[in-house]
């Protein structure tokens, strides 16, 4: 969980078989909801959900920020709780808006129902600021279309800092936020092309987490206009395809409360770094685009995803559906008091989950409330967003923040039919329930075969906060995880020899895809989405280089608030006298070795291949500074970390035997003791047995080389007898993580292997290492 979502408080404060697919449903986009041009581009046609709304008013601004509305229209129904409104272009031009239309929609309902004599900024018609059945509509707050492709600023930014200008509640209700309020913006522009493609299958991907600004803002190579955008990330496709990468995976590039973060330099006041505050679900994120003129942001999002297809690269997208930036109330004593700038004031009932009473939200993002995935037509928000980025944005695949909450079967608070499981609101997991949202997904797309082809990658965080919502290894078939007991389990294996049990058993586990998560519903090892570290907690480096998190340093590393406890770290004795720098190197190869060489599809976070730092801060969620951002000027033992990394990336690309589509068979994987025996029950079982090595038989994989791969866990050298490589070869080393191997060439490249020997030949393995050998 990130902690970092305490930002919204400072803000407002099919089952499917894997070789089958599934045409899309015509249930995407079935109500036309948003606002378009007709062909003639001579109307605009305007359409906003609400169920609970009893009018509905239109606003047209000629600009996104500082300006009076140019002219109102009043929607009426469209039926099935759709309002509409047409209005020509030349009436448009008429009052005045000339270029962009920027738009916005004020809301009446049961709360505050409308009176004729209500004018900007008067409480007329108010009954209350939020009633029984759970509404809040406000006419004072300008509203952001759920459906708008591009909005003009964040609610916050460089010429305001008032959020309570948004808020309802006796002291802010009658605050008019039309001037300063994010508007709606009606593109017209022609769609650029995304490029082909990939098909890759996603058993043959490593994927590669970073963020956008992130990646290029201090990139001395890229133009400084073009730094920390969409347009420079695209620059970098030909870096990550050197380095090995096939799918690119950005956290959250929709729009999020983000441009308020050079407003007080220096500093990581009211930064948000990360993005996971979405304030639309359609809008790129205005903030990294270079061109922001209306309509740049996505033309410009479409060329970066271009740049990558070309490279042959898969873009992924971090998304977050599982609440939004309006957060809950400000307080939990005050019902009435809330941010209100878009779904709040347009169907508060409709998009959050409400707790019982219907006063308050139920959370379990840590946020202040839950979107409501269960209800269907904030599914449909979900579907259709999905649907936007993957064809007209040309995304490849996505990766769902707090994926726990979309198998989420509870709606508000009061007792629902169609929520019979809770009869108080709250949370409930039933992934079996078709009316889920990831049960919806499933239906409304075409997942990616095993074998390849078209479709999405659907990759879960598999759980939220609280409840039953850790559900790790029970998403169905079509959803990939991150597998966090991967990174823990093997970060202890590493880090807490003597501190807890280590089980070997469980490190074998993980080595050949987590079958004890994954295999028993019916997935496969590629399901795992296997990595040592991501954005969420420390880097590759800081797992083996910090004794814990440091959050409270001075700017550029901190302060960040919260970041969890268990970090499994270590600085390889390095303050108490009894390690080097050396040590640190050689446990993160072996880290890095241990996702490049298990079955699953690997993961690792940016700048990992140069050994990047955050100084041991691990929730770094609030740090839009040089010292989160990816260095390019790397230091000799960076560069060579880099070689281990790109090497490590082509030897797995190289050998299908290290990525099955299926699960291992005991005639492809055999189990080692050191000793050169086959590993026994007895040998599994003993709690005290730290080493493992196993066989890789590389013909049943059309591989031209079986393998050994070896991993001693004990603190001191162990001696490891080579079982008998294939008919007629010998075994040669690929890598050893040791740090006598410390260097440019610690793994090398192929053809350079060196010659260990066949059946019975003894290698010595120093304390904490992986050894790869191949046969030849």
């Amino acid at each position: 969980m990130k902690s970092f979502k305490a930002l919204a408080v400072a803000f407002l404060g099919i089952l499917l078989a894997t070789t089958a697919t599934i045409p899309a449903r015509a249930s995407i986009d079935s109500q036309s909801l948003g606002a378009t041009y007709n062909s003639g581009k001579t109307q605009i046609t305007f359409r906003v959900y609400s169920s609970q709304a009893t009018k509905m008013v239109l606003y047209l601004y000629s600009a996104g920020y500082g300006v009076q509305e140019s002219a109102t229209y009043n929607l009426t129904s469209a039926g099935s709780n759709v309002w509409q409104v047409v209005v020509s272009v030349s009436a448009i031009h008429s009052a005045g808006i000339t270029g962009t239309v920027y738009y916005g929609y004020r809301a009446w309902g049961p709360n505050w129902p409308y009176s004729a004599s209500w004018t900007k900024g008067s409480s007329a018609g108010f009954i209350s600021d939020v009633d029984s059945n759970g509404n809040r509509f406000n006419p004072n707050k300008l509203l952001i279309d759920p459906y708008a492709l591009e909005i003009s600023q964040d609610p916050l930014n460089a010429n305001n800092q008032n959020g309570n200008i948004f808020a309802s509640g006796a002291s802010y209700r009658d605050t008019d936020s039309g001037t300063y309020a994010p508007k709606g913006i009606v593109l017209s522009q022609a769609a650029v092309s995304t490029g082909t493609k990939p098909t890759r299958a996603q058993k043959d991907d490593v994927v590669y987490e970073v963020n956008v600004r992130g990646l290029t803002e201090q990139d001395p190579n890229t133009t400084a206009a073009y730094r920390g955008t969409f347009y420079g990330a695209g620059l970098k496709a030909s870096y990550l395809a050197s380095l090995g990468v096939t799918a690119v995976e950005f956290l959250p590039m929709q729009e999020t409360q983000n441009d308020e973060n050079n407003v007080i330099p220096n500093s990581d006041a009211d930064q948000n770094y990360w993005g996971y505050m979405t304030e639309d679900f359609f809008a790129p994120d205005r903030y990294y685009a270079y061109n922001k003129a209306a309509g740049g942001p996505t033309s410009e999002f479409q060329g970066m995803v271009a740049a990558f297809h070309k490279a042959g690269i898969k873009v992924y997208m971090d998304v977050v559906y599982n609440h939004t930036a309006e957060g809950g109330t400000y307080t939990n004593s005050d019902p009435t008091t809330a941010f209100i700038d878009s779904w709040r004031g347009l169907d508060n009932t409709t998009y959050y989950e409400l707790s019982s009473g219907n006063q308050y939200f139920y959370d379990n993002t840590g946020t202040g409330s839950n979107y409501n995935t269960y209800n269907p037509t904030a599914q449909n928000l979900i579907v259709d967003s999905l649907a936007y980025w993957s064809t007209t944005m040309g995304v490849d695949g996505f990766r769902f923040d707090l994926a726990g909450v979309l198998g989420n079967t509870c709606l508000n608070g009061a007792y629902e039919s169609a929520a019979p499981n809770c009869p108080d609101g709250g949370y409930n997991w039933d992934v079996a329930d078709t009316n889920t949202a990831i049960q919806r997904i499933l239906k409304e797309f075409t997942v990616r075969p095993a074998a390849g082809g078209t479709g999405l990658d659907l990759f879960a965080e598999p759980y939220a906060i609280g409840g039953n919502s850790y559900q790790l290894g029970n998403f169905p078939v079509g959803w990939s995880e991150w597998n966090v007991n991967f990174r823990d389990s093997l970060r202890q294996a590493q880090n807490e020899l003597g501190n807890q049990t280590i089980y070997i058993t469980q490190d074998a586990n993980d080595f050949t895809g987590s079958s004890n998560l994954f295999q028993a519903n019916g997935r496969s090892p590629w399901n795992s989405a296997n990595f040592i570290d991501i954005h969420d907690g420390l880097t590759l480096n800081d797992v083996y280089s910090c004794n814990g998190s440091n959050n409270s340093q001075a700017w550029p590393y901190g302060p960040s608030t919260g970041g969890t406890s268990t970090n499994y770290s270590w600085d390889q004795g390095l303050s108490a006298g009894t390690g080097t720098a050396e040590d640190q190197r050689r446990a993160a190869r072996t880290g890095l070795a241990f996702t490049m060489l298990s079955a699953g599809t690997p993961l690792m976070q940016g700048g990992d291949e140069y050994l990047r730092t955050v100084q041991c801060n691990n929730n770094a969620y609030n740090l839009d500074s040089s010292g989160n951002w990816l260095n390019w000027s790397p230091n000799t033992n960076q560069s060579n970390f880099y070689n281990f990394a790109q090497r490590a990336i082509t030897f797995r690309k190289a050998h299908p035997a290290l990525r099955p589509v299926t699960w291992y068979t005991g005639s492809q994987v055999v189990w080692y003791e050191p000793s050169g025996a086959v590993a026994t029950s007895s040998y599994w079982d003993n709690t005290s047995n730290y080493s493992i090595a196993y066989t890789v038989n590389g013909s049943s994989f059309s591989d031209a080389n079986s393998m050994y791969i070896a991993y001693n866990g004990w603190s001191g050298s162990v001696n490891f007898t080579l079982p008998p490589p294939p008919t007629g070869t010998n075994w040669y080393r690929v890598t050893d993580t040791c740090d006598w191997n410390d260097g440019p060439n610690t793994w090398v490249a192929a053809g350079s292997e060196t010659l260990i020997g066949g059946s019975g030949t003894t290698y010595g393995m120093c304390g904490q290492s992986e050894l790869l050998l191949i046969s030849k």
